[in-house]
């Protein structure tokens, strides 16, 4: 029943998802007493902060992910294995997965977010998302695609449906990838598109709330609708769509966007596991932990970044689902696990808050930094530029995309618009019906280690 995991007298850490807090937790247990296993449907990290950039062709794909096998390559206690979590049976500490099942000592959930429709089937059904590349390339052909058919129809109301984008979602995601749009309606479109009337191309980005960038400062919500104002992007505020078909995105019963070009960025759910007690998934999927990122109840299963529900006086809706809040958790998790592994108790997690931050736009970005620091314009482009820039995984990574955005910044064109994968819409259900959270799993053998340490 085991996947050929080697014998190990060690502790086995199994750890779902290589996402920012799997990849960060993996890395901080190199030197530890301890077997990692790391389970992940894709041999892949994804920096998702950049997939929008994929989808509207600034970057290729490649130049985001990087080989989980590469990243890893000379740790001795690491171990991989390609696999889709089915479950997970704490009673016996085991993981099933699509390959089989592979027992642990410790399980850490690192498995993501999940795009949340919030039950409205005909946008599930029709609409685009970005929460993988394979999302991301699917959207930068279907754009492409509507633009060759445009080319075609005589009809200008289809011709017109066919050019519009509605974006769902006023967060960071809805707001990078508008202004992205709004560019390329500005500099890219017109060399390839020029017996179209581009002028007649409207970008929508419709948010439920009274302001884009909820989490950030009231500075940076102005900024930000500033400058996609200037950029020609129609933002709706305290507006809902309600459904998505025949062409139509309707935000009410009668009144609807006309296009055949719907992102929604407008929410997720944590990406849980079949198998954990009920009480411990909350309303979005997230599963609640304590001070020590332990699932509540479960003395030996952990859970890190997006879909970890940690719940404080300062925090009273959860952490922040952002990249940095699992980076942290997970550099907190690795000493813990050691110090179980010893029998010593462990310290409570506490979030450092960094900043946040927002690019609209070529020279165009917004940045909150604590103590009420906010800066943007130009020196707000430069240091997003650079914190994503020195994120991004692997020195080929970081080149490729330094040279992909000088490229851009100086020629005002993009050279990725290619349909490599044509796609179709009924193509849809198969694509984003599966999970698209990075956690896959498979089966090992099996050396018990030390118990649990209950909390103290």
């Amino acid at each position: 029943m085991d996947t050929n995991l080697p014998f190990s007298d060690k502790p086995r850490v199994v750890i779902v998802g290589c996402g920012f807090g799997g990849l960060q937790l993996a890395k901080d247990l190199a030197n530890a007493p301890v077997q990692v296993v790391v389970v992940d449907r894709n041999n892949y990290h994804n920096f998702q902060p950049l997939l929008y950039q994929v989808a509207t062709g600034a970057l290729e794909a490649d130049s985001i992910a990087y080989p989980v096998r590469k990243i890893f390559a000379g740790q001795r206690n690491f171990l991989f294995r390609l696999a889709d979590v089915t479950g997970v049976e704490s009673a016996t500490n085991t993981l099933h997965t699509s390959v089989g099942e592979i027992r642990y000592d410790y399980l850490v959930l690192a498995t993501g977010s999940l795009t949340n429709f919030f039950g409205i089937e005909s946008i599930e059904r029709n609409a685009m998302q970005i929460k993988s590349i394979p999302n991301a390339l699917n959207l930068r052909s279907f754009i492409f695609q509507n633009f060759e058919k445009a080319l075609l129809t005589a009809d200008a109301a289809e011709r017109q449906a066919l050019m519009n984008i509605v974006v769902v979602g006023g967060g960071p995601t809805g707001v990078e990838i508008s202004g992205s749009l709004a560019e390329m309606r500005k500099h890219v479109l017109p060399k390839d598109y020029p017996e179209l009337d581009l002028g007649k191309m409207q970008i929508f980005l419709v948010e439920a709330g009274p302001a884009l960038l909820g989490p950030m400062s009231p500075a940076s919500q102005a900024d930000a609708g500033r400058y996609l104002h200037e950029l020609g992007v129609q933002v709706q505020l305290n507006t809902s769509v309600k459904r998505f078909e025949d062409s139509k995105a309707y935000y009410s019963d009668t009144e609807f966007i006309p296009t055949e070009n719907l992102i929604w960025a407008a929410g997720v759910n944590g990406a849980t596991l079949p198998g954990l007690p009920d009480a411990v998934v909350t309303r979005n999927k997230r599963v609640t932990v304590n001070q020590w990122n332990q699932v509540e109840g479960l003395a030996n299963v952990f859970a890190i970044g997006d879909v970890a529900n940690l719940v404080t006086d300062e925090m009273p809706k959860g952490m922040p689902m952002l990249a940095p809040v699992a980076q942290q958790q997970a550099s907190v998790l690795a000493k813990n696990l050691v110090r179980l592994t010893k029998g010593e108790a462990p310290q409570p997690f506490e979030y450092t808050n960094k900043g946040v931050m927002a690019i609209v736009a070529r020279n165009k970005a917004v940045v909150d930094l604590p103590k009420g620091v906010h800066f943007n314009g130009f020196f707000g482009w430069l240091t997003w530029l650079f914190v994503h820039l020195m994120t991004l995984v692997g020195f080929r990574n970081k080149v490729v995309a330094f040279v992909d955005w000088a490229f851009s910044y100086f020629s005002s064109d993009q050279a990725l618009r290619l349909i490599i994968r044509p796609f179709k819409r009924r193509d849809m259900r198969d694509d984003q019906g599966k999970r698209t959270a990075e956690h896959l799993t498979a089966t090992a053998e099996y050396n018990p280690g030390p118990p649990a340490i209950q909390e103290a």
